[in-house]
Parts: structure tokens; C-alpha cells; sequence
């Protein structure tokens, strides 16, 4: 089920109020039919300086150039991670799969995302600052939330920006349609393959990765 773009949530004014207060000087930020959005251009050096200061309730993200603002997971979000997370370890005990990641991403790293899920081997992260480059990561995993960025954000950029940092695996969960898509072998920022499952479906995630998921316990979460 899809829900129209009328339903789904948009920023409260009062998280972009708090985050226009702790911008920087020269960051000058509007707020437009519930979406933020930047005055001028913004340097991936301004945007990190943002991020840094904005408040808690905010997950903000540098996409294709743009301020992107990703909306807080709701509890069918974190279970399907949840979900997720258990099927790596029983069949990858030597990875972890980390949540909340922030990645060096797109052509020449320019793009900080902030992914849902990243698959890489137990310690990877230690000693990282707040943005990881993307060698070592061998999937990274979106959930799609219910707002209206989230096609462009997940289904069109997400894919191109981790084809482009060369990211091996990047594992699609969408919520709208009730699919996995697997995009795979990265190539001239572009994944050559990408095909879509419905839930209840048994997916292989292909090397380096080499995990077989389960998703028939996808279909409760169906919303």
C-alpha cells in the first residue's frame, strides 16, 4: 500500500526553528511547504558544520548537492532493521552490521550520507570521525520512510551515490511497494544489476556480501 504524498509527514516547524538558531552565519536556511531548503549554495564543508550543530531531532544529510533532511524512523522501521541485522549476524558472524552511519559518498566523495544500515567487519568503524569513506563498507541499506522525499532520495540518488563511492552492495527496503531491490556490481557510478522481490521471498545478496535472506517476516511490517 502507498501512501499519497498529502499523508506523509513533514518537518515540524519547530525542529526547523531550532535548526535555523544553530546554523552557521553564513548558512541561511528557508522553510517551503515543510521541506528545508538552503538560500545559497552549500559547500559540503558547510553542510558538515551544520550537521554538527543541529539538534538531536534532526538527521540531516549532503545528497546530489542538496540539504536533505531524513525523517526519524517509526517503530515498523526499526523492527525491519531490526530483522535485518539478526539474519547478518547468523550468517556473517564476522561482520556487523552498523546503524546510523554517516559515509563519504558520490563521485569524488562529495555527498554525506546518512545510511539506515552499513555492512563491514567487526571494528571497521573504530576510530572514525562522523563521516566514514566508503572503503571496507560492503552494503549499505535504506528503509524507506513514509515521507515525500523519499523517492527521489532512496530510489534515484541513494543508487547513484553509492554506485559512485563504489559501494559493492546497496540493499533497498521499500516500504511503499513491499519489495527489496539488490542493486550490485558498481560500475562508471552506475550499479549494473538491480532486481526487486517482493517480501515473502527468499533473496540472495551477492559477494562480497553472500547472505541469504529470509523475508517472509517482512510481510507483518506491511503498513
Amino acid at each position: 500500500m502507498t501512501r499519497s504524498t498529502a499523508e506523509r509527514p513533514q518537518m515540524p516547524i519547530e525542529d526547523f526553528e531550532d535548526l535555523a538558531a544553530a546554523a552557521p552565519e553564513n548558512v541561511r536556511l528557508e522553510f517551503v511547504d515543510g521541506r528545508v531548503r538552503t538560500r545559497d549554495p552549500l559547500s559540503v564543508e558547510d553542510f558538515e558544520e551544520l550537521e554538527r550543530r543541529a539538534p538531536e531531532t534532526v538527521r540531516l544529510e549532503y545528497v546530489n548537492g542538496k540539504l536533505e533532511v531524513k525523517a526519524m524512523p517509526d517503530g515498523n522501521h526499526r523492527e525491519i532493521f531490526v530483522w535485518l541485522m539478526v539474519q547478518c549476524m547468523q550468517h556473517r558472524p564476522d561482520l556487523a552490521l552498523y546503524p546510523e552511519s554517516g559515509i563519504k559518498t558520490e563521485a569524488y566523495r562529495e555527498g554525506r550520507a546518512r545510511t539506515d544500515g552499513a555492512l563491514a567487519r567487526r571494528g571497521h568503524f573504530e576510530g572514525h570521525g562522523e563521516w566514514s569513506g566508503s572503503d571496507g563498507i560492503l552494503m549499505t541499506v535504506e528503509i524507506t520512510s513514509h515521507d515525500r522525499d523519499t523517492d527521489q532520495r532512496d530510489r534515484i540518488d541513494k543508487p547513484v551515490g553509492y554506485a559512485a563511492a563504489e559501494i559493492p552492495v546497496y540493499l533497498l527496503i521499500d516500504r511503499d511497494n513491499n519489495t527489496i531491490r539488490v542493486y550490485s556490481e558498481p560500475k562508471d557510478g552506475r550499479y549494473q544489476q538491480s532486481p526487486s522481490y517482493p517480501w515473502g521471498t527468499t533473496v540472495e545478496l551477492p559477494p562480497p556480501v553472500s547472505i541469504t535472506l529470509d523475508t517472509e517476516p517482512l510481510k507483518r511490517y506491511a503498513d
